[in-house]
């Protein structure tokens, strides 16, 4: 054998040992990359912040900076909503109150529902209101989940540019209701507010 073809053959040797070992080592560092590929995804299931600041605006009639300004707390707090309702309630007080509301569900992934709730009221204040709701909805996997009871969060009320906002919980879901009307009765503290497929007469 010549010299020259021994020499052509350690370098081909040389060259697909070279080749497999890259491939190894592509293989290895898939698996590290996967977690961050599917946490993307996983964050690109909620909606953008400008999507709710465009869907708050048209809905409740403010300007896109209130908006802004209101969502941005519960972004910081609670990060991208993977649905939100869209609704009217009305109610009223003399120290104890009822609520009642209507609206759609709209979750991100292209599923609606139509939602109806009710609940009990207690504050010092008395007076009626009539009020546009913009519920944000996090950790909500099938919309058949929705229809159940949230309590309160006891001192997540607060109010930014005439909005106010409170949180719900119940089985690690997470309502933020927005509320904007004639009549707001901040002093309200809702004790629980029950989600139904079909309206209520009674709210406890």
């Amino acid at each position: 054998m010549s010299t020259l073809k021994l020499k052509h053959l350690i370098y081909s040797a040389l060259a697909g040992a070279a080749l497999a070992l890259s491939g190894c080592a592509t293989n290895d560092t898939a698996p590290s990359g996967y977690p961050q590929q599917q946490q993307q995804k996983n964050q690109n299931q909620g909606y953008e912040r400008d999507e709710i600041v465009d869907a708050i605006s048209v809905h409740m009639g403010v300007t896109a900076e209130s908006a802004a300004t209101m969502i941005e707390r519960l972004f910081k707090d609670q990060g991208r909503p993977v649905g939100y309702i869209t609704g009217e309630e009305g109610g009223g007080a003399l120290t104890v109150g009822v609520r009642y509301g209507k609206g759609t569900l709209w979750m991100k992934n292209g599923q609606t529902a139509k939602v109806y709730w009710q609940g009990p009221t207690i504050g010092f204040d008395v007076g009626a209101d009539a009020s546009k709701v913009f519920t944000l909805v996090y950790n909500l996997d099938n919309p058949d989940m929705i229809y159940r009871r949230f309590p309160g969060v006891d001192g997540s009320a607060y109010l930014i540019g005439g909005m106010a906002v409170n949180y719900q919980r119940a089985n690690g879901i997470t309502l933020a209701p927005i509320r904007t009307g004639v009549g707001l009765r901040l002093g309200a503290k809702v004790g629980y507010t029950a989600y139904s497929r079909k309206r209520k007469i009674i709210p406890f």
